[in-house]
């Protein structure tokens, strides 16, 4: 590619939309323009390098037996009704305006759809499907370039089985896939257990990238790889005491005290022993949720335990429900569903609030005062508390999702009736698997974990060009001529060339464009070395120079440097 023919608009300075690195160095390279909030075009260059990614995954998706499909973007409405998921999307489902279609964010629907009296037997699967399309979600706060936007393209894969030992190796097959994948495109990962959402399914993981840009948070442990997103992560934590004396329930004046750290402070207490309470609304009746001290709310637990509709109690309907506002709430005399971490279990001699503002209450004993209560885990995992599985630290960290591999089990068959007969004639419903991938974010995070200051540092094979070919003063007809034959003879040996045949650029101007565009290997040819037959060869990654001799350049490429 000639790139006085072609589209790279390269740029000096960070656009001011752009903040993290990767979404920074796409704008500026070239690689991809915003059109919207959460929209992007792949210019030319960009989108070379997407197509290697999406050909890596095409590969090991066919060599585990995947068969490529092109589902339609527009679905109509009533399929996704029939599986809950127009609510269980909500806002961020794309809908039509006067008309029963939306924009799909994921395909199982369609993909029951298809299989529905086309898969009628046993002796017709396993099946593997998949697909690399765009699709549509309505995020309210598209951020970080193409890692979070509203339109984006994503490889997504079903497996469709018998029974669940079908399902496990179909999941098993993608899990090795997926790694193979992203080991061919050179990210550094990690696998994390994770809740499944809106997806719904027994069991599911991500595939993770450490970034300060990243939308998730992750619990790690460096020691034994333990590794879970902060939704249904776990750790070791010191429990609420049971001590051996009850003291009697009381009554505290708490003027203008509201958090725990200043309850704590107000009566020299340590935040071990009490407990906050949280207000939601399960299925339109409240529920009242207690933490040891200022452990969090993991509302994701949280769904999972009590499953329906929950939301937080808005502020206005605290006074209602409890007497008091927020920081004055408690569970004595509490006259609705109360649930406890589990950090909490029987404890005693507790501080909480009164259901009266400005009052808390002291000698709470959760065993005589709150008979009913239940027990679950609850809490948001900590930076710096134990690992559940060795007992050494956990770091809590942002992270990039790359992909999601989803058990979904008989979710979908059975909502759209999606049956077969098994070997004995029962009819039954499909066992189904879910497996997605960022096809963008994939190429964001490279971007994440290769650059430096000057631009992007490409590696294999990935790179959009294996060679960046910059002929110095073209106007030279030494160099012109010399540039010519070095391109032709590149790209008849196999070597995909960007040439910088640019004949009114100064040679600074070619350096920086080159280190931002970040190719493997510089060739730059320039009169000083070409009067002795030779060129420059550079390294983009370690910056490594050498010159060689013209009829040696093919050679020296061959050989790593």
């Amino acid at each position: 590619m000639r790139l006085s023919k072609s589209f790279i608009p390269t740029l000096k300075e960070a656009p001011t939309e752009a903040v993290i690195p990767s979404h920074i160095l796409m704008i500026r390279a070239g690689l991809a323009r915003q059109l919207s909030a959460g929209i992007y075009s792949w210019l030319p260059i960009g989108y070379k390098a997407l197509r290697k990614i999406m050909d890596i995954i095409r590969e090991e998706m066919n060599a585990i037996g995947g068969q490529e499909f092109h589902f339609p973007s527009l679905n109509p409405k009533e399929i996704w009704e029939q599986t809950g998921r127009v609510e269980a999307f909500g806002d961020i489902l794309f809908q039509i305006k006067n008309r029963d279609y939306v924009l799909a964010p994921t395909h199982e629907e369609i993909v029951a759809y298809h299989a529905k009296g086309a898969i009628v037997s046993y002796k017709d699967m396993p099946q593997i499907w998949y697909q690399i399309q765009t699709k549509f979600r309505n995020e309210p706060r598209p951020r970080s370039g193409v890692i979070r936007g509203r339109q984006f393209i994503m490889k997504d894969a079903y497996t469709l089985d018998k029974d669940d030992a079908g399902l496990d190796v179909g999941y098993d097959l993608h899990d090795k896939a997926y790694r193979s994948i992203f080991d061919r495109c050179r990210l550094k990962y990690f696998v994390v257990g994770a809740s499944s959402g809106a997806m719904g399914g027994s069991k599911s993981e991500e595939f993770m990238v450490k970034s300060d840009a990243g939308e998730d948070t992750v619990a790690y442990c460096e020691k034994c790889g333990y590794a879970s997103n902060v939704e249904v992560a776990q750790s070791v934590a010191l429990p609420a005491k049971r001590h051996a004396e009850s003291k009697p329930v009381y009554e505290i004046s708490t003027p203008n005290v509201k958090s725990i750290n200043e309850l704590c402070a107000f009566l020299k207490i340590h935040e071990q022993e009490t407990a906050k309470s949280r207000i939601y609304i399960h299925d339109g009746q409240p529920v009242l949720v207690l933490m040891l001290g200022n452990d969090e709310v993991n509302e994701t637990k949280l769904g999972s335990v009590i499953g329906g509709n929950v939301r937080p109690a808005h502020p206005e309907e605290l006074k209602e429900i409890t007497g008091a506002d927020a920081g004055s709430i408690g569970p004595i005399d509490f006259k609705h569903r109360i649930i406890a971490d589990n950090l909490l279990k029987d404890a005693n001699n507790l501080y909480s609030g009164a259901n009266k503002n400005d009052f808390h209450i002291g000698g709470i004993d959760l065993l005589r005062d709150a008979p009913k209560i239940e027990y679950f885990d609850l809490r948001t995992v900590k930076s710096g508390e134990k690992c559940i599985r060795c007992g050494s630290t956990l770091e809590v960290f942002k992270a990039i999702e790359l992909g999601h591999i989803f058990k979904l089990g008989t979710k979908y068959s059975e909502a759209l009736g999606v049956m077969f007969l098994d070997e004995t004639g029962k009819e039954k419903p499909i066992v189904m698997g879910s497996y997605g991938i960022g096809v963008e974010r994939i190429f964001a995070c490279f971007i994440e974990q290769n650059y430096d200051e000057k631009g992007i540092v490409w590696k294999e094979p990935l790179a959009p060009f294996n060679i960046h070919l910059i002929g110095l003063n073209m106007k030279n007809g030494a160099v012109s001529e010399a540039c010519e034959k070095i391109y032709i003879e590149l790209i008849a040996d196999g070597y995909e060339v960007l040439f910088d045949d640019r004949k009114d650029v100064s040679a600074g101007f070619k350096f920086n464009d080159a280190d931002l565009l970040g190719m493997p290997i510089q060739v730059i040819v320039g009169e000083k070395n070409l009067k002795e037959e030779k060129v420059e060869v550079k390294n983009r990654r370690t910056g490594e120079k050498k010159v060689v001799e013209l009829n040696k350049l093919l050679e020296l490429l061959k050989k790593p440097f």
